[in-house]
């Protein structure tokens, strides 16, 4: 049997939404393996900020100390990843190419999840879904729900 890597993970904001704020029952197992640091998440400083500006929208009603709280257990667990230098290596086109995401607002993640060698992307957006398929994706990381992740996690 092959010796797969560990997962490593980016979770775009909707997902960190649904973990540490909604606490979604249905992810229960993925709260419960991340709180345990395995599988490791990765982040970028415009990912954060992205996630402390949503956790201030007035409908969600979540008091400052609540919205720092959940910011700072994800922040705890996250590693920050680097952008990939395209000096590195003796290839100067070492950097492997992203599809543009139509919503300029989710780019950041994919280029988090290529700089920082995710395996997985994990996102309920259809829009970032539907690039799983994509051919500069699919040889990177896999982009699927929260939901189907947990669901390899059960089956461990």
């Amino acid at each position: 049997m092959p010796d797969f890597p560990p997962p490593r993970l980016v979770l775009d904001t909707n997902t960190v939404m649904a973990l540490w704020f909604f606490e979604d029952p249905r992810l229960a197992r993925l709260r419960d393996a991340i709180e345990h640091h395995a599988p490791p998440l990765l982040a970028r400083a415009d990912t954060l900020e992205e996630l402390r500006h949503v956790l201030a929208y007035r409908q969600f009603g979540a008091s400052p100390d609540r919205q720092r709280d959940i910011l700072d257990a994800y922040t705890a667990r996250v590693t920050l990843a680097e952008p990939m230098d395209p000096t590195d290596g003796d290839d100067p086109l070492s950097v492997p190419a992203l599809p543009t995401c139509r919503d300029r607002d989710d780019q950041k993640f994919l280029e988090v999840a290529r700089d920082g060698r995710a395996s997985h992307l994990l996102s309920r957006d259809k829009v970032l879904l539907k690039l799983h398929r994509h051919r500069l994706v699919r040889g990177l990381f896999a982009v699927v729900t929260p939901e189907s992740f947990a669901a390899t996690l059960e089956s461990d």
